[in-house]
């Protein structure tokens, strides 16, 4: 039976073959639908690349429906196997008409941006735009045209798109090319020749292309299946819903020339817009909001100052030598990164919870930084636990900083819509998450999709053990009374195999958000959540740790609700006005509790693993919880170092 991965991940190239770069190909695919046009590609970033190069390409189009949430996949493992990605989106208008869109430079590409972020955040009519749906019509993309490439994407009706080329080419100048593609339905060349004349017509020429929707022939099956899954229909009633035969795949520059040996023309122009379209990813310039930096001043020196004013309140009786050592290389290696507006936008978050008296709370990594203290973004003195500003940020690493923070999760929303109202929905939005198909739920739409029973595929959805399961179990398959020796079957759970991982939709990150000075749809197309009032960008946190981005992480935490109610309380009954800073540190009573294990319903330490090891650690120091939380993982206890720590004890 076929392997089930653990998890989805992000399938890359392996960049130990050895990728050497390909000398110029006579034909460029430009018209490539990947598996990020939801349920229509079945093709992911890695195969459609690796074939690529195998077939001798240099350089490789993307155009995803009305979306551009794949191109920096495409672009990370183009540059692996040291391709160039040709940037674009295939633009469906409202109206059904259909066109290639490639950008010629960086200013193109933040009109594309635009463009579909129009689509995404308002209807037609101007109203607030469902999740997942783009409204355009010809009129915005007339708008929106300026440095891009379109190439007009017939349909099978030529007449009608004969008599509505005129009114196009008026109103999109851009116009270069009509895309011609083999059907395989007995009138190609005629069909093609009739092309020619109608874009010679109107002073356009023909494009080759392949109307690519996977990477190889025997992919052909799995779209089918998503088509399936799209329009909700099984696989022997879908008829004419399917793609008639298994052509669309990625064919050599060499077949596509022998296709197209009548119109050569068609091969060279794909060529030449390849050629034309250089925009890169790689222009892309991150700027972080200039709103926390007070005119005249610097950020650096405004941060320097906030620093060490905060440092004077944190240690009042004076700083220690060691603590300003600290701090003034911490600043130093912030200003060498140029991410002093990053810590000025958290502390101005902060700040801005604070004064609404909404609990947060930095953590993570961010709390071995005596700046991230100073600023009162997290709560933990770094020079006390011996914690090393290196595990947060380091020049080597070359990564960019993540500060995490907490929110009381009741309250958090009105810190999400300060953002919103802060920067504008254009300048800020949410990053995504990629939502990918799990093995139950590839084997109960697949399952569904081939026409098997509910009970059967229910059946066959509990023989993977977990959410991502190691592998469909053959003994627990006849235990379920099926009969893995039935082909149809078989080819369920192979198809099903083939799906695990695909993405289904994009979601919204849980509270990291992306800030910019310049407007950011001009970066990424921003849409509207499912929630009142949330848009996100269509990047995950990879791709823009892959483009250098950073990230604000707004995160929401239950357990700052219940201590904002218990200080609450505690103040009505006692007078006791406690905040986070103000409670005792180390009460000798809180540790024989918990050295008893008596942790129930306390952050951290209240699961059953934790509960068990509390009396046989017995913690007495702040220290002592740190190791409690840390030991109590599968790396330490996989690697047998609990047990002998507990005896060194």
């Amino acid at each position: 039976m076929p392997d089930i991965p653990q998890r989805p991940g992000r399938r890359k190239l392996d960049r130990e073959e050895g990728f050497a770069a390909n000398p110029p190909s006579p034909f460029v695919e430009l018209g490539v639908t990947s598996c990020f046009s939801f349920l229509h590609g079945a093709s992911d970033a890695a195969d459609l690349v690796g074939t690529a190069w195998r077939l001798g390409y240099d350089a490789l189009g993307i155009a995803d429906r009305n979306t551009l949430a794949g191109i920096v996949r495409l672009h990370t493992e183009a540059r692996t196997a040291r391709l160039r990605p040709v940037i674009g989106c295939r633009i469906l208008l409202a109206d059904g008409q259909a066109f290639l869109a490639y950008p010629t430079d960086r200013a193109a590409y933040g009109r594309l941006c635009a463009l579909l972020s129009k689509g995404k955040m308002q209807t037609l009519a101007g109203d607030w735009q469902d999740k997942g749906q783009c409204d355009l019509d010809l009129g915005d993309l007339a708008s929106h045209q300026k440095g891009l490439v379109l190439i007009a994407l017939p349909g099978p009706d030529l007449d009608g798109f004969a008599a509505r080329l005129p009114a196009l080419v008026e109103a999109l100048p851009t116009i270069g090319h009509l895309a011609a593609c083999h059907l395989y339905r007995g009138d190609d060349h005629a069909r093609i020749e009739r092309l020619a004349r109608i874009a010679r017509t109107h002073g356009r020429a023909i494009v080759a292309t392949n109307d690519v929707h996977y990477h190889a022939p025997e992919r052909r099956p799995l779209q089918d299946v998503m088509t399936c899954i799209r329009e909700k229909t099984v696989i022997h009633r879908a008829g004419f819903r399917l793609h008639a035969n298994a052509e669309r795949y990625l064919k050599s520059p060499q077949e596509m020339q022998r296709l197209f040996a009548c119109w050569p023309e068609a091969i060279a122009a794909a060529r030449e817009i390849a050629d034309a379209c250089r925009f890169s990813l790689d222009e892309l310039r991150y700027e972080y909001p200039e709103e926390t930096v007070p005119g005249g001043k610097s950020a650096d020196a405004h941060l320097a100052e906030l620093t060490w004013a905060g440092a004077d309140e944190r240690y009042p009786e004076g700083v220690p030598e060691q603590v300003r050592a600290t701090i003034g290389k911490e600043l130093a290696l912030i200003a060498k990164l140029d991410i002093a507006r990053y810590f000025l936008t958290i502390r101005d978050i902060v700040d801005y919870a604070r004064s609404q008296g909404i609990l947060c709370q930095g953590r993570g990594s961010a709390a071995n930084s005596a700046v991230c203290f100073c600023l009162k973004i997290t709560s933990v003195d770094p020079s006390q636990h011996n914690l090393l500003f290196e595990r947060f940020i380091s020049e080597e690493r070359k990564e960019p900083p993540d500060i995490d923070v907490d929110f009381e999760h009741e309250r958090r929303e009105e810190v999400i819509q300060h953002i919103y109202a802060k920067y504008g929905r254009t300048r800020a939005g949410l990053c995504a998450t990629v939502i990918h198909y799990r093995p139950r739920m590839a084997i109960r739409e697949v399952g569904k999709v081939m026409g098997l029973s509910p009970d059967v595929t229910a059946a066959l959805a509990k023989t993977v053990w977990g959410s991502w399961g190691s592998a469909v179990d053959a003994d627990k398959v006849t235990e379920a009374g099926l009969d893995l020796h039935d082909p149809y079957l078989k080819r369920t759970i192979a198809l099903a195999d083939q799906l695990i991982g695909m993405p289904r939709h994009l979601s919204q990150h849980v509270g990291g958000f992306i800030l910019t000075q310049q407007p950011l749809v001009e970066t990424v197309p921003v849409g509207n959540g499912a929630m009142a009032e949330r848009s996100f960008i269509e990047w995950d946190k990879d791709d823009i740790d892959a483009l250098g981005i950073l990230k604000v992480d707004v995160l929401a935490l239950g357990m700052l609700t219940c201590i904002r109610k218990c200080f609450a309380l505690i103040a009505a009954h006692y007078g006791k006005p406690y905040t986070l800073a103000s409670i005792p540190q180390e009460d000798a009573a809180v540790y024989d509790m918990l050295c008893r294990g008596d942790s129930v319903g306390v952050f951290q330490v209240e699961s059953r693993a934790q509960m068990s090891m509390l009396p046989r650690l017995k913690p007495r120091t702040f220290y002592d919880l740190v190791i409690e939380v840390a030991i109590v993982r599968p790396g330490p206890i996989q690697g047998d170092m609990v047990h002998p720590y507990l005896r060194r004890r």
